[in-house]
């Protein structure tokens, strides 16, 4: 019977842990800086930074014009286990940094590079909102930062992301999500090769994030929707719903752990919501634009 007793106990105490969310690190950029916080020993008064990072650290790495070209901060993504940190620059650039070195592992000049995503087998996507040669999405590898592999135009690309359990890419146009499959991706000449597009509900397409492992969401200035992989349908994303202009957004469905940058003056923010628990962080010396968990 005590054995009883103590399985339920151990039951029950591992249920109300699942059910509270966990406090995690968050990644924010904007400006020149990027910063890693700890949202459970930060307050409205105090935000606690465990690491941080400034362009301008890059010096010896990258040529001063360069260094021009990755401001403002746009986008920043942990990968490898949070051990590298991948950021784009409307200014033009794209960088892959070693988290623990600060040293960075690639570097190419993207013009309005707004979103980036780390593929399999060391490849990255970059979706552009202007090019050149007209908008884009570009596929690079990390040890060759010179070469575009790939390009598809796209129309104002705002969002990539890498699903593993579907083995696609999703791209976020102005008013188009994409799904793309690798293509002769153990050779040297790899691709990616389009297979879908689903019209928008909206035509103001911004930030691309996962939800779940079937779901993405994306905001635009008056809604966020989240997109169903399996039924192929749009639905508006009840928890943001009534928030506008979000600039970012993160979402665990599993603990229902909300993050998010709302515009507030001239486009930029100061200020990461985190809801449930409800917190605001503000970043000094930052016009953030982008939030991540960690």
């Amino acid at each position: 019977m005590k054995q009883i007793f103590y399985l339920l106990a151990i039951l029950l105490t591992g249920m109300a842990s699942c059910s509270s969310p966990k406090e995690k690190l968050l990644i924010a950029c904007g400006d020149d800086k990027v910063v890693i916080i700890d949202a459970g020993k930060s307050t409205e008064d105090s935000t606690h930074i465990v690491w941080r990072w400034q362009v301008s650290e890059a010096v010896s790495q990258l040529p001063p014009e360069c260094q021009k070209l990755m401001v403002p901060l746009d986008e920043c993504k942990p990968v490898n286990e949070g051990k590298e940190i991948l950021l784009t620059s409307s200014g033009g650039g794209a960088l892959l940094l070693d988290k623990e070195t600060k040293e960075c592992r690639f570097y190419a000049y993207v013009p309005m590079a707004h979103s980036i995503e780390m593929l399999p087998g060391g490849r990255i996507a970059i979706a552009l909102s202007t090019h050149p040669k007209g908008n884009s999405l570009e596929l690079y590898d990390v040890d060759k930062p010179e070469q575009v592999l790939f390009r598809d135009s796209l129309y104002s690309g705002h969002g990539v992301v890498w699903m593993e359990e579907k083995q696609r890419l999703y791209v976020l146009g102005f008013d188009e999500l994409r799904a793309y499959a690798l293509a002769q991706w153990e050779t040297d000449s790899p691709s990616l090769q389009l297979e879908k597009t689903w019209k928008l509900p909206i035509e103001d397409g911004h930030d691309l994030v996962r939800i779940s492992d079937h779901e993405l969401g994306f905001s635009g200035y008056e809604d966020v929707y989240k997109f169903d992989l399996t039924d192929e349908a749009f639905a508006l994303f009840s928890p943001m719903q009534g928030k506008k202009d979000i600039k970012s957004f993160n979402y665990d469905v599993q603990t229902g752990y909300l993050v998010y940058t709302q515009a507030e003056i001239d486009w930029w923010t100061h200020h990461i919501y985190i809801e449930q628990p409800t917190k605001v962080l503000t970043v000094k010396d930052i016009n953030l634009y982008k939030v991540r968990t960690f």
